[in-house]
């Protein structure tokens, strides 16, 4: 989850580490620090935000160094555990980004060696293994690859050996991407880290040991000389800004019109995407996925089973990994904005070498889950800043839509029908935006309460749960989501007036359920927000509080609802001062079990 960077070339390291490092900081922001290599090494860190401790550091006039904003696993966030860290010597210095499961036994085997550690983290006896390897005569490649022989788990490092003038990049489980420029090439986490400098990159892969300088980088793999393919990445700079924006959050929403339209023209075109999916020949589709993407998965689920009659199921990769059995599933379908989530790539890894067909929706071009895939369907939704996913989770419902229109079992006329219904969502979408004064207006009773039920049916009630995800990551107000019927088996004894319940009403065959819903909360006095559609008399009979949703049929109605409880989510936070692109104890990309 951690975001590193590494410079050297012809500028300053210090501008640069600090300024990658504040654009990776939603990977983790609750400590950091930057090692520079002049003469020797020095490092500045602490339990701040790259901000600050880019106002704490003196100028230094190194051209080459490492740097990292910290999404804490192993230790508090204190200075003491904050990263770089450093060996007895001094001489070398680490970040990190990954779990080293063994690395108790790997410590007290450095301890009875002489070694002294100074923190908590797993990350320090890295720079002990090297600086072992290093005195031992080893060259710093071969020190480098030696210690990451000896590690479990996932890593993704660059260390620094004073004196030697280059840089060590490895990776096992956790991405790293290298920029290349002129006279100058950095390494991070993920491309927002090198945009500002460059759209040329190499993506390395597990196993793969990069020596850096500024004029090359050399790849090895198991100790052979490997060429990567260069990339040109399609996002600019300019698109990872606010752009005029508050918050990020805020920007991505009001992205998703264009972002729909776009990825709509690019799969309708004809070099759109051939996503050659054998749906018509599948028994069965498997969804695995974690967080905001799992609630797209069970979305997925509803379209596949009800659309095409396709039996599918929708798992949490990070329990799938722990079922005692890996099913025989013949398709699996994998969902991660990043494609690096680290529990859906090891349940996909695992199922791929039983002999299932993976495919993946995913934001990131080259990223570990698409390189792994046999086939990739990209969500095309740009750089998503904002730790809570916004337009990546309205992307990924588009590319399931998609991907059931490529059914070739489903009749002609009614693909006609879903396309057309799928090119009227972008000026739907931006008239919700046009009622974000109302619904600002009902965040900011919402934002006086401590705790929120929400509850949707059928294909609404994943939305419902996403609604749910939303509002208590970003204003950390406690909130839970529940099927519709499931309120009558145990949640209706926590309803009273200090627990507002939204409500997602669809004219579909759930509504008149819905209603009963409503009433029933209505007894236990409970105050409702309805989301309605545009033309509903008696929904505004029973609640309180009512946002017309602009019209659409139902089975597009999760684009609308998503974006209201996007809205309502956000200034709810807005309402409350809660810090919303950089939620308390989360990070974008998890990337760690």
């Amino acid at each position: 989850m951690c975001g590193i960077v590494g410079y050297t070339g012809k500028r300053q390291a210090q501008p640069i580490l600090l300024n990658g490092l504040q654009k990776l900081e939603y990977r983790g922001y609750d400590s950091c620090g930057i090692a520079l290599n002049g003469s020797g090494i020095t490092i500045y860190k602490d339990a701040v935000r790259v901000q600050e401790l880019a106002r704490m550091v003196p100028l230094h006039e190194s051209n080459i160094g490492i740097g990292h904003t910290r999404w804490a696993t192993h230790g508090a966030p204190n200075k003491i555990n904050a990263h770089p860290h450093r060996d007895c010597s001094g001489r070398i210095a680490v970040v990190h980004n990954g779990v080293i499961t063994n690395y108790l036994h790997l410590k007290q085997r450095l301890i009875s060696e002489g070694h002294t550690f100074c923190s908590e983290t797993d990350t320090e006896v890295i720079a002990h293994l090297v600086e072992r390897n290093v005195f031992s005569g080893l060259a710093p490649e071969k020190a480098v690859e030696l210690a990451v022989s000896e590690i479990q788990g996932s890593y993704a490092i660059i260390v620094m050996i004073d004196g030697t003038g280059c840089l060590i990049a490895a990776r096992k489980d956790s991405p790293l991407v290298i920029g290349l420029g002129n006279k100058e090439n950095i390494i991070a986490s993920d491309v927002t880290g090198v945009l500002d400098y460059t759209s040329r990159v190499i993506y390395l892969e597990d196993g793969d040991i990069a020596v850096v300088t500024g004029d090359r980088v050399s790849v090895t793999h198991e100790g052979m000389t490997v060429e990567r393919k260069v990339h040109h990445i399609p996002w600019t700079a300019e698109q990872a800004q606010k752009g005029g924006f508050e918050h990020f959050m805020l920007k991505e929403i009001y992205e998703q019109p264009d972002v729909v339209r776009d990825m709509l023209a690019e799969y309708l075109s004809s070099a759109g995407p051939d996503i050659q999916l054998p749906l018509s020949k599948a028994k069965e589709v498997l969804f695995l996925a974690c967080g905001t993407s799992f609630h797209a998965a069970l979305l997925g689920k509803y379209l596949f089973e009800q659309m095409v009659g396709i039996p599918s199921r929708a798992e949490l990769a990070s329990e799938f990994n722990y079922f005692n059995r890996y099913p025989e599933v013949p398709l699996v379908i994998g969902i991660s904005q990043s494609g690096e989530t680290a529990d859906t790539l090891k349940a996909l890894k695992k199922l791929k070498e039983n002999g299932s067909r993976v495919q993946v929706i995913t934001n990131v071009v080259n990223s570990s889950a698409s390189r792994l895939a046999d086939v990739t369907l990209y969500t095309r939704a740009g750089p998503e800043i904002s730790v809570a996913a916004t337009k990546s989770f309205t992307a990924q419902l588009l590319a399931l839509y998609w991907m059931v229109l490529s059914c070739s079992g489903m009749d002609i006329k009614e693909k006609e029908h879903i396309i057309k219904g799928l090119r009227v969502i972008p000026a739907r979408l931006r008239e919700v935006l046009d009622l974000d004064e109302v619904i600002a207006e009902y965040a900011g009773r919402i934002a006086g309460y401590d705790n929120v039920f929400f509850v949707g049916r059928g294909i609404n009630y994943p939305v419902a749960m996403e609604g749910a995800l939303k509002l208590k990551e970003v204003s950390y107000i406690h909130s839970e989501a529940y099927a519709g019927g499931e309120l009558k088996h145990g949640p209706f004894a926590l309803l009273c007036d200090r627990t507002p319940v939204v409500a997602l009403v669809v004219p579909d065959i759930s509504y008149e359920a819905m209603l009963t819903n409503i009433k029933e909360i209505k007894a236990r006095n409970s105050p409702v927000l309805a989301l309605v559609p545009a033309g509903d008399d008696l929904v505004p009979q029973m609640a309180d509080m009512v946002i017309r949703v602009p019209e659409i049929e139902p089975i597009f109605s999760p684009f609308v609802n998503t974006v209201i409880l996007q809205l309502l989510a956000y200034y709810t936070a807005k309402k409350r001062g809660c810090p919303i692109d950089f939620p308390r104890n989360l990070a974008k990309s998890v990337t760690v079990e």
